[in-house]
């Protein structure tokens, strides 16, 4: 089953952190393949679980802990819960909302990754004397002859998860241990190793939703945080008011559906949110043009290594199923400026860009501001 993945030089002890889905399952079974010693643990990230998520998989429901131990039972490790919801809950779901509310958009997998995953998680687990978080993510964590670690795409790039580990530094990279990551396995052959190992989790659904919104309604989860806030939705063009919304945050940048715009554009094309301004409660919409980018700055950087990056040229991904674009990027007083080769769109403030040197991730930042095409060719 796992031929391609190699038996550790030495064993280490390794916390697997188990969601409760196929990979995380997998990935601690060819853990404990590999020659390791192996406890599994499952995050309790909401003091109510049953209002998170249900039927898929996640790390909040009730149903996923029971998931994750039986799992565990089949693998013949230990098992634990650990109890990380006030800290879920201030970290990342607060962050969330405070992120929305001030117009921004955010990743809230990236912050639970940094926060709790690989920082809660990891510094209680070096603590107790573990050498190595271990997790079902698809990324590959490269040791270099001088003892230096770097974190590269997955094999698989069909499967690569690299983009909501950008966050993570060097020390914790020193520690991470990704074993679905390196090889060249599908989907379906993961599926069908968790059956082959007699995991119930074989079949169990993936899910792309944010695990702390039940119902997937994200708009709704805010404003029962936030408010409704009436507000109005102009052009972007002529300042004129076009529609009315119940709360700015309810809409990202480069949004089309759900406007509530009462009448078509004079051009007769879609319009697209271009602006989110939480101090006035005003949307300002536009054509797909407008929402081109060509440059922006990110702040609070965080390298994949011992040093920033150093000014030239690299890729760089803005959201996590996303593809690759081109840009200059430099470091200025601590922020990380990046010039795009030919225009992006939709490009938010909130958002994080993760810099790529070939396969090797180089860092992570989040966006601050953009400078629009249009506007800088004026």
């Amino acid at each position: 089953m796992t031929e391609n993945l190699p038996r550790a030089p030495r064993p280490l002890r390794v916390l697997a952190a188990m969601s409760g889905g196929v990979d995380s399952a997998v990935a601690a079974a060819r853990a404990v393949e590999a020659g390791h010693d192996v406890t599994g643990v499952h995050l309790a990230l909401s003091a109510n679980p049953q209002s998170f998520r249900t039927g898929a998989r996640g790390c909040c429901t009730i149903e996923d802990s029971r998931d994750a131990r039986r799992a565990a039972d089949v693998i013949g490790i230990p098992f634990y819960v650990w109890d990380l919801a006030e800290r879920f809950r201030e970290d990342v779901v607060e962050d969330f909302i405070s992120e929305y509310e001030a117009g921004r958009t955010p990743n809230p997998c990236l912050r639970c990754n940094e926060k709790i995953k690989f920082a809660a998680l990891l510094d209680k687990a070096l603590a107790l004397g573990f050498d190595a978080v271990c997790t079902g993510h698809y990324a590959t964590v490269v040791l270099n002859e001088d003892g230096s670690r770097e974190l590269h795409r997955a094999s698989d790039m069909a499967k690569d998860q690299s983009y909501v580990l950008g966050v993570l530094d060097e020390k914790q990279l020193a520690h991470a241990l990704f074993p679905l990551g390196d090889t060249l396995t599908t989907k379906e052959e993961i599926r069908a190793e968790a059956e082959e190992r007699g995991l119930a989790v074989a079949k169990k659904p993936d899910s792309h939703d944010i695990c702390f919104i039940a119902d997937g309604d994200t708009q709704g989860f805010l404003a029962s945080r936030l408010g409704k806030a009436e507000g109005d939705i102009v052009d972007g063009a002529t300042g004129e008011k076009v529609g009315t919304h119940d709360g700015a945050f309810g809409f990202t940048i480069g949004q089309r559906k759900g406007l509530r715009i009462g009448h078509p554009a004079p051009d007769g094309k879609p319009r697209y949110v271009l602006d989110i301004s939480p101090v006035n409660n005003t949307v300002t919409v536009g054509p797909v043009e407008a929402l081109d980018v060509s440059a922006l700055t990110a702040i609070r950087p965080r390298w994949c290594g011992s040093t920033a990056a150093a000014p030239g040229t690299y890729t760089a991904q803005l959201r996590a199923h996303g593809g690759e674009t081109e840009v200059f990027a430099e470091v200025v007083d601590g922020e990380l400026r990046v010039r795009f080769t030919e225009p992006v769109r939709g490009v938010a403030p909130g958002q994080a860009i993760v810099l790529y040197d070939g396969t090797r991730v180089v860092g992570s930042a989040t966006i601050a501001t953009t400078t629009r095409a249009a506007a800088a060719s004026v």
